[in-house]
Parts: C-alpha cells; structure tokens; sequence
C-alpha cells in the first residue's frame, strides 16, 4: 500500500521544518514564530521543492486556535470577563472603526470602490487570536488586568466579525443590484445573527454549565487519566464545532466559553496540563500555514501600497487603541500593552479577503496585501511588544522583600500538593518559611495559609533576592520538574555558596542531571513511597 498522505505529510514537514527555523531563530536570539513563519513559506507553494497542502495546513492550524481559546478560558470566569465590559465593549468597536477608516482611506488612493475599501479597512481591523494569546502567555499577562482587557477586547472583535461575515452577502447583493434591495433584505440576516448569538450564551449559560461539569467529574471518577483527556479534548473541540455548526460563531468563540466554564470546576488545571502539549503544537502549525500564504513577489510589485496597509495595521491600529485605552482612564502599562498585541493581523483577516474576493466586492490585490500585511505583522509583533515594553519592564521593580529576610528561614519553592504537605510541616515546627510560586493563584493560597509568599520565578535571581536566598538556612525545590529544579538550584547556589539545597526527582535521569549540578539532597518519589510500602510488607503483624 501507498504510505505517503496529504496529511501525514503536511504535518511532517510543517513540524520538522518548523523545529529547524524555530531553533535557528532562538540560536540567532529572535523569536521562534520568526523562524515558523518562515518554515511556512519554505514547504508553501511560492518556494521551489516540497509544497505541503494548505487546506489541510489551515485545518490543523484551527485546532490550535480552539485549544489555544480553550486554555484561556480555563483561567477566566463570566465575572472577568464582565469586569473589563465598559472598556473592552466601546474600546474594540472605536478601534475597528479607526482601523477601518484609515483602509478604506488607502483604498481610495489606490481606485477601489468604496465598498471593497470597506472589506479591506475591516480585514486590517481585527487581530489575530493565536499572536495576541502567545504575547501575553510571553510575558504571563494573561491572568492580569492588562490581559483581561485584552481577551475581552478580542471577544469584542471576534463577535463584530461574526456578524460582518454575515452581512458581506447582502451587502454585494445591494452593491450588485441597490434598487431591488429591502430594508427587510438588511434586518433579517441582522437579526438572525444577534438571534443565533443571544442563543449560543444562553446554551453555554444554561445548559453547558450544568453538563460540562458534571460529565468531566463523572470521567475522574472512573479513575482513567487517558479517558480525563480524551474527555477534555471531546469538550474543547466539539464544542467549538458544535458552536460554529449550530449557532454560526467561531470555533475560538464556542472554546473560550467551553474553558470558561471548566475553568469554574477545580478540575480546571488538571485539564489545562493535559491539553497544553496538543495546544503548543498545533498554535506552531497557524504559523506555517500563514506563512505558507505569502507570495513573494508581492514586496516587489506593490512596495508603496504593501508599505501603508503595514502602517496601518502596526503605526494605526496601535496607536488608536493606546489612546482608547488611555481615555478610559487606565495607566498607561495597560495601554502600551493592549496597543502592542493588536499591532497584527490573522485568522478572521484571511477569512473576509477570501469572501470578499469570492463575492468579487474586492479586487484580488487586497487580498494579496492583506496576506502580506498579516505575514509583515505577525513577524514584527514580537519585537514591537518587546520594544514598547522594554522601558516599563526595565523599570518594574523588583518583589518586595519579605519580612523573613532579616531572619534565618528555609525557602520554598512550589506550593503544589508536595509543597502544601511540607509548608505545613515546617509551620507546625516553628521554621520560619518563605514559598516562592509562579502560579498567581497558588501563591494567593499560600499566603492566605499563613505563609509569607512571593508570586515569581524562581529562576529570576531577583526573586530569589526577595526570598532572601543569602540568608535562608536551606532551599527546597518541591516542584515535580527535576531539570527545572537543577536551573533552580543553580542559580541559588552561584547567589550563596554551601546553601543546602534538598530537590525532588521523578526519573532516574533527573537524579543524575541533580547530582551533577552538585544537589546531593535529591528525593525521588517513587524510590521512597517503594522503601515505606516494603517496610510496611516486612513488618510482622
């Protein structure tokens, strides 16, 4: 039988190519999804050698967008996305309307109609999902209140899209033909769509946020982690299929509010470590499939025009936003932020050119240009969100010490299930203890436990500062990464020599990697939980 396959291969060489970029652009210090999107114009159709199949590069690349969708809202609740409603709602929908002025303002320069400046305007409007979500996960912004404004903002643009591709038909069916059209013609499809939409969050409201829960706990209850999965993935993907097919919103809407509900069970993060491998692997195939969309010879045809449609999606669209954003009161951290992750373009841009051009409202050089325009974007968002921000994160101050830091006490890193168990421990004997954890909600616990927390890195050595490394009597890496704890260890030990350090260990080979690093103190769970059940075996009744 024949081995080769469309998708077998696309997948292949989107991965393979993409790990090789990826891994060029880290060596060369610039971000992977440089080197992705370069991965996407080698195996595309513009480039000599392999071609991979863009549909099916464009299908994959949705998963990643639903999963991605997915695990954000697993960290957010109907009540964050409530609070951020009186910015995110009037703030998007001045920001699509600026950006969609300024595209119809170059189309008019070029000679188009102003119907297909309309199109053009709106495709260079809305930002791309997948780029917003990794810029935030970058710099974990995504479970603050500058990330909260931003996937609030997003959710906005998506619903304003959902609705701009519904009416795209009727408004070509007016262009075409405007003395056979009815106000009737306009309100329908308009209706029906806030009718379709209204119904969707009443669903998701009502209905899947009693069964969603109460399916996922049956699954734990079988006690099968594999079924866990499965069931998190079946959720994930089949609601946002079933929301799309139903009710006609995006797949990456129906996945928001399917993690969103989850996210309101304690299962939530369980299903967020078991979903992220899939997620990070299929957000790298969206970006071999846009890069996969670039044609060259765009730079060399329409420099001018290709130039200005950059300009605005970067220059214009951040810079209506920053002033949004800035007249509703919020610093201006929060402005440079939410200004930074819309300077791009994606998924719902490729969308509209592609119905524009098909119901022929537009020539098929916007389209080229707003191809190119994403490509331009999404490869310049990452140093445009490390530049603007630079200067704010150069200047955000280190954690406050904690009050241990004048006293000899232990410092501890993790305060997972190990970590509860020995906190606890060390409280009950009067140690005096300092946890450090990068999970905003854990630190929270600990601290409202009664211990002194910081919310960090441990990695950071200004995190360990804050601890007071210099003077802890002891450090204990609790979490279950043992080449993660190793960096931890490292960087403590550099920052006070003959500290004694006790890490724990999950394989052999991180037993190995520890005591090179000089950890002597390594505990491996499954070697002690073995010694204590042969004691207990060997112990005469």
């Amino acid at each position: 039988m024949p081995h080769y396959t469309p998708l077998i291969a696309t997948i292949v060489a989107g991965f393979v190519v993409a790990f090789i970029m990826g891994a060029i652009a880290m060596r060369l210090r610039v971000s992977p999804i440089a080197g992705y999107l370069l991965a996407g114009v080698i195996v595309g159709p513009f480039t000599p050698g392999f071609v991979a199949d863009a549909n099916l590069a464009n299908e994959l690349a949705e998963i990643g967008v639903i999963l991605l969708m997915f695990g954000v809202g697993l960290h957010f609740s109907l009540k964050d996305l409530l609070s951020v409603r009186k910015i995110a709602v009037p703030g998007a929908i001045a920001q699509i309307a600026t950006a969609t002025l300024l595209g119809m303002g170059l189309a008019w320069w070029l000679g188009w109609n102003p119907l297909a400046g309309f199109v053009f305007g709106l495709a260079l409007s809305v930002a791309s999902t997948v780029v917003l979500l990794r810029a935030l996960q970058a710099r974990d912004l995504v479970e603050t209140e500058r990330g909260r404004i931003a996937v609030g903002w997003l959710i906005v643009e998506d619903l304003a899209m959902v609705l701009a591709l519904v009416l795209l038909p009727v408004l070509a069916g007016m262009a075409k033909n405007p003395a056979g059209t009815s106000a009737a013609a306009v309100a329908w499809p308009l209706a029906l769509t806030f009718l379709k939409v209204g119904g969707f969050v009443a669903f998701m409201l009502i209905v899947a946020r009693r069964v969603i829960p109460a399916a996922l706990h049956w699954v734990v209850h079988t006690g099968s982690r594999e079924l866990f999965r499965l069931a998190v993935l079946a959720i994930a993907l089949g609601v946002a299929a079933g929301s799309a097919y139903i009710f006609d919103v995006s797949f990456a809407l129906g996945a928001f509010f399917a993690g969103m509900i989850l996210g309101e069970t304690p299962l939530s993060r369980r299903a967020t470590e078991d979903t992220l491998p899939l997620r990070d692997a299929f957000a790298v195939l969206f970006f071999v499939s846009v890069g996969m969309l670039f044609d060259p010879r765009v730079i060399i045809e329409q420099p001018l025009p290709l130039i200005a449609t950059v300009a605005i999606i970067v220059l214009g669209k951040s810079l209506a936003a920053f002033y949004l954003v800035r007249g509703f009161g919020h610093k201006s951290d929060t402005a440079l932020t939410i200004a930074a992750s819309l300077a791009q373009i994606g998924e719902f841009s490729f969308i509209l050119a592609t119905l524009g051009v098909g119901l022929k409202i537009m020539p098929e050089d916007a389209r080229d240009l707003i191809l190119a325009g994403a490509i331009f974007s999404i490869f310049l968002n990452p140093f445009i969100f490390s530049f603007i921000l630079r200067d704010r994160d150069r200047a955000q101050a280190a954690p406050e010490p904690t009050p241990s830091a004048d006293l000899t006490h232990v410092v501890l890193v993790g305060y997972g299930r190990v970590g509860k168990m020995l906190a606890s421990g060390l409280k009950a004997r009067g140690e005096p203890l300092v946890v450090i954890e990068d999970d905003d909600e854990r630190a929270k616990e600990a601290a409202t436990d009664g211990h002194e927390a910081i919310c960090g890195n441990a990695v950071d050595r200004r995190v360990l500062e804050a601890a007071g490394i210099d003077r802890a009597t002891g450090l204990l890496i609790a979490i279950p990464e043992g080449f993660d704890g190793g960096a931890i260890g490292e960087k403590a030990r550099a920052m006070k020599p003959g500290l004694r350090i006790i890490a724990r260990a999950h394989s052999d080979g991180e037993v190995e990697h520890l005591l090179k690093l000089g950890i002597s103190d390594v505990v491996m769970g499954e070697r002690e939980l073995a010694a204590k059940m042969l004691t207990l075996a060997l112990t005469k009744a």
